[in-house]
């Protein structure tokens, strides 16, 4: 078994090895956002306009406990994939038993203080009266069960990166198929609203983490736990955590733009702005997360041929991502133009926050075509191990663009303010990725192997 997957990374035509790989990533990513939009979709039809809005302010706190997930998830799937790529696997499975180590710490270390200060971090998120009570009811319940979704999302990159695209799939299926079921369950059937999106997120995500667990204990698979890697080694740990930690500022740094956001929308456009970003985020993250699927396929083929020093292959399997994207992106892009209300209503019937909504996605997606080569190229970066340039560039939208935007924009603009501040942002990271692509493949052709 080992032999064969090394073999194809190493030998395989490279647009049926992607799509070997990219499918199963897509199909779970986009399984991945369907958690949310099937939530906000029950929760806007079954409980109201207000609870959208409330389940909005979980936003930075959700996304800062995940960022630690990704921060070991990402940065150990990269370091297995290259160290497959160079024959090294006890070196692999080095990274595997202290990743498991290192999500257990950091979760305890996390969940912990933000359970205590609940309700002062989400006054501080732009809550109010009407929205927090919302959002405590489904923290109070998420919250605690965050280790499920740290080894569900964390090691399920791990399986993918380490030759089972399309068990990490199942993963996600798993969850997602199990969170459609249970969702009009326990929020119609059972009459416990939002309380019951909850709960059936995190049965969920225990049925998956269950799964990717016992992946790893299975002989059948290449990398498994052994006892004596689950005792941390400061050179492994260093080693995940400083590429992890690209897609972790990335995580770590929506999460304070959303605290921004929140706040700026309170302020130009009330409870109902709160809950139009709900809802736009989330059209925009099914976008998003296809893209992310694609790139995450990219990781395996990436890392392992640059291990290997086949960078032909390398750039070969970066530009199909970068064509493949921006395709995928343009369909997203005209969509979100030519039919916000149409898209906007399968998550509201309020006519109010219909409008709202649907003026908002028409203008915050407006340069959505070109944010498929960002993420390609900051994915590309975090494969092959360069994590500096990878997290700049997860910075640049999240953060440097973006932050200032959104606060110079809305004095001037009042709650359009808000929605240009997204497709500015969008255009000026896209702009900033392709120069460092640029500077960094004039390198990498002196070193290509014909």
């Amino acid at each position: 078994m080992a032999n064969e997957i090394t073999h194809q990374l190493e030998h395989e035509k490279i647009s049926r090895l992607l799509l070997n790989y990219a499918i199963p990533a897509v199909i779970g990513t986009m399984v991945n956002s369907l958690y949310n939009i099937v939530d906000r979709i029950f929760i806007g039809h079954g409980v109201g306009p207000l609870a959208i809005s409330g389940l909005t302010l979980t936003f930075p706190i959700l996304m800062f406990l995940q960022a630690f997930g990704m921060l070991i998830g990402s940065g150990a799937a990269t370091r297995v994939s290259i160290f497959l790529g160079r024959k090294e696997n006890n070196m692999a499975e080095n990274i595997l038993g202290n990743a498991l180590t290192l999500t257990f710490i950091i979760t305890i270390a996390t969940v912990v203080p933000s359970m205590i200060f609940l309700e002062d971090l989400l006054l501080l998120f732009g809550g109010s009266e009407n929205t927090i009570p919302y959002a405590k009811d489904y923290l109070y319940i998420v919250i605690p069960a965050n280790i499920f979704t740290s080894l569900s999302f964390g090691f399920n990159a791990v399986m993918r990166a380490s030759g089972y695209p399309k068990k990490a799939m199942v993963t996600m299926l798993i969850g997602a198929i199990l969170n459609v079921i249970l969702d009009p369950i326990f929020i119609f059937w059972l009459d416990m609203g939002i309380r019951g999106a909850a709960i059936a997120t995190v049965i969920s995500m225990a049925a998956s983490a269950i799964f990717v667990m016992y992946h790893f204990i299975s002989k059948e698979s290449l990398i498994r736990f052994h006892r004596k890697y689950l005792k941390l080694d400061k050179h492994i740990v260093w080693s995940i955590i400083t590429i992890g930690v690209s897609p972790f500022a990335m995580q770590l740094a929506g999460s304070l733009v959303n605290v921004i956001m929140n706040n700026s929308l309170q302020t130009y456009g009330g409870d109902l702005a709160l809950g139009a970003n709900g809802i736009i985020t989330s059209i925009a993250m099914l976008f998003v997360m296809l893209i992310i699927g694609i790139a995450q396929g990219m990781q395996p083929i990436v890392g392992f041929n640059y291990g290997a020093g086949h960078h032909r292959r390398v750039m070969e399997t970066l530009r199909l991502v970068i064509i493949t994207a921006t395709c995928f992106m343009g369909v997203g892009w005209i969509a979100s133009l030519l039919f916000p209300q149409v898209i906007v209503k399968g998550f509201t019937t309020d006519p109010e926050l219909v409008g709202i909504s649907a003026n908002g996605l028409k203008i915050n997606l407006s340069l959505l075509i070109v944010v498929g080569s960002q993420i390609a190229i900051s994915q590309f970066f975090q494969s092959i191990g360069i994590a500096w340039k990878a997290i700049f560039l997860s910075l640049t939208r999240q953060f440097l663009y973006l932050v200032p935007a959104v606060l110079l924009l809305p004095p001037l603009f009042g709650l359009d303010g808000v929605w240009y501040s997204g497709p500015i942002s969008d255009g000026l990271a896209a702009i900033t990725a392709w120069l460092f692509l640029w500077q960094h493949v004039k390198k990498l052709k002196q070193k290509m192997i014909y």
